[in-house]
């Protein structure tokens, strides 16, 4: 297993700005002198780019914004890849729990792992912050009082992405999906989008994870007669996915490619070319705005890339945490919980995040377009921005998504 580490740089006095004084201070309590979080994800597979080394460093960013300190004590974050695996990422964590003095683990793509994950911390009273996976159940019905899930869920990308493409006139689907929680979830509820919204699926086939061709599922598609072939996976998946359909002509016969799940490293995988007019949608884009820009800036200085909504969202959620620990005054994951629960918020990810019963963060989401290559003004100006959709819109209210907490 390959892990890495980063030591938060050491402090003797609490930081500056922190709501806890002197006679705070000494009531403070972590739990054995340090707080550490791990930043578990895909660092050589198919999600390697949508995730992997970017949303560590991304953590790192948070914690340096956060001054390297809480309560005093320092903070560490350590890194491993799960190699999409649910298996090696439940033996990864509980080494991390038993052995390694872990408090938090965050990332997690592939929802199958996510949920894995989730189960386990449960178990050992460990804080998870879901950032990569995007299964709607991870706060519907697999939801448990230590988990928070931040950046996306299958059921805003169905909601935002879906609802737009059947609003144009795509009335009728095809999905091409991974065949794994994610891309089951995904499948479902932009079938549901679909057909609320008057539309119709008219089929659908599953591959696996790491498919490299695809011509026998796009041939299906392109016989259905769909207007709208939707694509129900993520990362490299997708991107072959789109690279063998223009080989097949599937858009220039009229067939439109929805990307239900694609942000900013598959565009500058696929390049422009390829991808332009894909609507799709991200909980952050870097260029969005003043604040976004800094937050994109400083995350590239270290990834040597832009961050997507995850790599974003990773930030977000490392720096809620240290919020949370500050606020409570102990890493007591029952403590940190009740104030994740409470706390808004907002930071150069969202400045308006809320975080529901089910652990749900919700925050605005982006509708989106990928540019044509002539609208580009540098080489990294992918988006234009259609829509914002608030977050009470994008995600389900928490009462229908089978969440045991939520009364």
């Amino acid at each position: 297993m390959k892990n890495t580490l980063m030591t938060g740089a050491a402090a003797l006095a609490l930081i500056a700005g922190s709501v806890a004084g002197p006679a705070a201070a000494q009531e403070a309590k972590i739990s054995d002198g340090k707080v550490k979080i791990g930043v578990l994800n895909d660092q050589s597979g198919v999600y390697a780019d949508t995730t992997g080394r970017t949303s560590y460093q991304a953590a790192l960013v948070a914690v340096e914004e956060f001054g390297g300190t809480v309560l005093g004590m320092p903070i560490e974050v350590i890194t491993a890849d799960h190699q999409n695996k649910p298996d090696v990422a439940s033996n990864i964590a509980r080494q991390w729990y038993d052995t390694e003095q872990v408090d938090m683990i965050t990332d997690l793509p592939n929802s199958a792992v996510a949920l894995a994950v989730v189960g386990l911390s449960k178990d050992a009273k460990k804080i998870t912050m879901v950032t990569g996976g995007g299964a709607a159940d991870i706060s519907g019905k697999a939801c448990t009082p230590y988990n928070f899930h931040w950046a996306y869920d299958t059921t805003m990308l169905s909601n935002v992405v879906g609802g737009a493409l059947v609003a144009e006139g795509g009335d009728s689907w095809f999905f091409l999906t991974s065949d794994y929680a994610f891309g089951h979830n995904l499948e479902a509820s932009t079938t549901k989008v679909v057909e609320e919204k008057g539309g119709k699926v008219l089929g659908s086939v599953r591959h696996p994870i790491g498919t490299t061709d695809y011509s026998s599922f796009l041939l299906q598609a392109q016989a259905s007669g769909a207007k709208v072939v939707g694509l129900a996976s993520a990362g490299l998946d997708t991107q072959s996915a789109i690279k063998q359909a223009s080989e097949f002509g599937i858009v220039q016969g009229g067939q439109r490619m929805a990307a239900l799940l694609f942000t900013l490293p598959e565009v500058r995988g696929i390049g422009v070319e390829a991808g332009q007019g894909l609507v799709l949608a991200e909980s952050y884009y870097w260029d969005a705005n003043d604040i976004s820009r800094e937050l994109g800036e400083r995350i590239k200085a270290k990834a040597g890339v832009y961050p997507n909504m995850i790599h974003a969202g990773t930030y977000s959620a490392v720096l809620q945490y240290l919020k949370a620990i500050e606020a409570a005054g102990t890493d007591d994951p029952d403590a940190v919980a009740a104030k994740l629960h409470e706390m808004p918020v907002k930071d150069s990810f969202t400045q308006n995040g809320v975080v529901w019963p089910n652990g749900r963060m919700a925050s605005d989401v982006y509708l989106i377009e990928v540019k044509k290559p002539d609208e580009m003004k540098g080489d990294s100006d992918f988006y234009n921005i259609l829509a914002t959709v608030p977050g009470k819109d994008a995600y389900p209210d928490p009462k229908t998504t089978g969440c045991p907490l939520v009364q």
